[in-house]
């Protein structure tokens, strides 16, 4: 599959903690820790914090983390949900009830750009009892539970003996790894105690030889060859996951298999228990390595307050992501939390900074793309405004400078998505070919609201001026204020075909049946440069985003103090307000199509899409469009299906409730659709629309993942799992 036929992407949270008794720093990151190296302070916290408590009696298994991989190769969309914290490069999930006890699942881990499977436990914990091997489930089943921030294993092993696994994160590169035993008996017991696990290899291609297993001083580690695969694999040979270990420990490696022995037996008199610790570190760098080998290093040395950390940011996250939502619905809440941070990714590469991708679920997504992290801001700005704040970046560190040697004429412009790999690493994915709708001023704003910090503001307004210039200088074919969907001057634009399919990926809206019949124009400048291409046909939602977005930066140039500027935009905005309800707008079909760019005819023949719904969060219907508008989108045989709203009408010949953009409900554009509806005043339709989505939409209210997009007639999940967009905007619609 080319990669990229899918335009999208998504979100994560960093930590902007919970208040009072559990505030944590508003702009901690993945290294943030003992930097003191003190020694753990055992009064600090004990085995489970309250906090860690109260999650577990209320947010426990809020998605199904349970499976065991039996190749390294996950698929294209890993059938197991994993969970990582911190920005992490590597993720985790939990055993089902029938795998071997005594470990985690994996780790996956990416390699830069693709996930793969490192092993099925690497890490799974033996016990001998004066050599004499024990059963870890003669008890019982473990109990095996993911919480908020932490996964969970309790293991009876009879006779009083208990043992209790624990992994969380401790940085953007590391996870910390626990195990506790505990002996309730009458008698004293000496354990022996060992970890095993067996590489998952690759089975083709030079991938097949990139993993190599060897002993390492506290531990073993993986090391990686350098494999350039540009569509599967990609390793710069410097890559490594180390695995330390607290208390020493003897290595003994065969091939792709290991045991790691304590060196010394652990002793158990009645009532006692001792608690083993390790940590499992991926880096892709020397620098990152060393950097990590001290993130561990602290972390082994105060596990008990790197619990404590973690347990008080999640606690934050939790309460902030809950906040004024009903209780029914707080543990899909704190499954969009968990997506989200899931998905979150550290700088790395050429990320800059940390950012959410789409999912880490699927082959494809784990990149950065623009209109997903718009989206994907606001919603994670409830719970962590400063990694939303951070996500944002991480897309303008890519923005086109004024004065670019290799692409003057787009000075300003935000590239459609970047990856830990541009095009001079030999990176695929990363596309310059086209931008995205300008939801930027949207998303800052947003995120301003939950963090109140005017110097981010002060940073990003520059930024989102230029951007918003450059649509006006190379996607206004006719300079007249109203722009459509283009292609940029890129050697991959080299035909008509090229520049019309990076049009469509502009659009966010890939297959969308409005672009079928589409074609290109050049633009050009005074002197005759060709600055880029245009469709043919002006597009409603962009011209409407463009009118939010100039109302957007004036509402932040007027909180700086800049009233002029603040006028002149909203002026700006009233503008193309008037021209997209004077000529876009179907008085007959009560709706709002694209325009033919050479004629300034309505589409109206391609169809209803939901694009024309967008003018009404944007503010620019007026009153009785506005009511057109919603008859047709409250409507069951156009948008109004039991899973609202799909993105083409149901009434429209070219709905397919399986197609892509052709009649899948996607919950950006069901977001859009419901806040249009509150924008006018209708609350009541927007409530019952939140009403049958959650009911309708698969997984919701059980444990199953967040899904890119749904079938509007069943509700049946389609296409990506734990898609952090639509994580990102259901949080705030269970608010209302």
């Amino acid at each position: 599959m080319n990669p990229l036929t899918r335009r999208h992407f998504l979100a994560a949270s960093a930590l902007t903690a919970a208040t009072g008794s559990l505030a944590a720093p508003t702009a901690a990151r993945a290294d943030d820790g003992p930097a003191d190296g003190s020694p753990a302070a055992d009064s600090l916290i004990e085995e489970s914090p309250a906090a860690e408590s109260l999650a577990a009696e209320r947010y426990a298994d809020v998605l199904d983390l349970h499976g065991t991989p039996t190749q390294a190769y996950p698929g294209d969309n890993n059938p197991i949900t994993v969970f990582a914290d911190l920005g992490a490069w590597h993720a985790y999930a939990l055993p089902r009830p029938t795998d071997p006890p005594g470990g985690f699942t994996g780790p996956l881990y990416l390699a830069q750009e693709y996930p793969w499977w490192l092993s099925d436990g690497l890490t799974r914990l033996q016990l001998t009892d004066r050599g004499t091997p024990l059963d870890l489930a003669a008890g019982g089943a473990p109990v095996r539970t993911a919480l908020p921030g932490l996964l969970r294993q309790s293991h009876t092993l009879g006779d009083g003996l208990a043992l209790t696994l624990e992994l969380r994160f401790a940085g953007n590169r590391t996870a910390l790894l626990r195990a506790r035993l505990t002996n309730t008996g009458r008698t004293a017991r000496t354990l022996g105690v060992a970890w095993t696990g067996t590489l998952l290899r690759p089975a083709d291609g030079p991938q097949h030889d990139a993993p190599r297993l060897r002993a390492a001083e506290h531990g073993v580690e993986v090391d990686f060859a350098r494999v350039r695969k540009t569509w599967d694999y990609l390793t710069d040979g410097t890559e490594r996951f180390a695995v330390r270990h607290a208390q020493p420990v003897r290595v003994t490696v065969d091939g792709d298999r290991h045991r790691t022995e304590l060196a010394a037996p652990v002793r158990l008199p009645p009532g006692s228990a001792r608690t083993l610790d390790w940590t499992e570190s991926y880096t892709f760098t020397a620098a990152e390595y060393e950097r990590a080998a001290r993130e561990a290093g602290a972390a082994l040395r105060a596990p008990e307050r790197t619990a404590a950390t973690g347990a008080a940011r999640w606690a934050g996250y939790v309460a902030r992501a809950t906040e004024g939502v009903p209780a029914a619905r707080r543990r899909t809440a704190v499954k969009c939390v968990q997506t989200l941070v899931t998905n979150w990714r550290s700088p790395a590469g050429r990320i800059r900074h940390d950012a959410v991708t789409p999912s880490l679920s699927n082959k494809w997504f784990s990149g950065v793309w623009a209109w997903d992290t718009w989206k994907q801001a606001v919603g994670t700005a409830l719970f962590a405004p400063g990694l939303a704040a951070d996500q944002i970046r991480a897309v303008f560190d890519h923005q086109v400078p004024a004065g670019s040697a290799d692409r003057p004429q787009d000075a300003g412009m935000v590239p459609d998505c970047v990856f830990y790999n541009d095009p001079s690493t030999g990176g695929g994915n990363w596309n310059e070919r086209n931008s995205k709708p300008p939801l930027a001023a949207w998303a800052v704003w947003e995120v301003y609201r939950r963090s109140g910090d005017r110097a981010f503001l002060r940073e990003l307004l520059p930024k989102l001026t230029a951007y918003q210039d450059w649509w006006y200088r190379t996607r206004d074919h006719l300079g007249e204020g109203l722009c459509e969907y283009g292609a940029t001057v890129d050697p991959a634009n080299a035909a008509p075909e090229d520049c019309r399919q990076a049009a469509a990926w502009e659009s966010g809206m890939d297959n969308a049946p409005r672009f079928d019949a589409a074609g290109v124009v050049a633009n050009r400048d005074a002197q005759g440069t060709l600055l880029g291409w245009s469709l043919t046909q002006r597009s409603v939602d962009l011209n409407a985003y463009l009118a939010a977005d100039h109302r957007h930066l004036a509402a932040i140039a007027a909180e700086l103090g800049d009233r002029p500027t603040a006028e002149r935009l909203r002026a700006k905005a009233g503008r193309i307000d008037a021209a997209i309800r004077d000529t876009m707008y179907d008085p007959a079909g009560g709706w709002f199509h694209d325009t033919d760019l050479a004629t300034g005819a309505r589409l109206t023949a391609r169809g209803r899409g939901i694009e024309g719904a967008i003018p009404l969060w944007s503010g620019t219907a007026d009153a009785a469009q506005a009511r057109a508008v919603r008859a047709r989108l409250l409507d069951p045989a156009e948008f109004g299906t039991p899973m609202p709203f799909p993105t083409v009408a149901r009434s429209s010949p070219s709905f397919d409730p399986a197609g892509y953009w052709r009649g899948l409900a996607w919950l950006d554009q069901t977001y859009f659709a419901i806040e249009g509806l509150r924008r006018h005043g209708w609350d009541q339709d927007a409530r019952r629309a939140v009403e049958r989505l959650l009911a309708a939409a698969e997984g919701l209210g059980g444990d199953g993942p967040v899904r890119e997009n749904y079938d509007p007639l069943t509700g049946a999940g389609r296409n990506s799992t734990n898609f952090s967009w639509s994580a990102a905007l259901l949080l705030p619609l269970l608010r209302h």
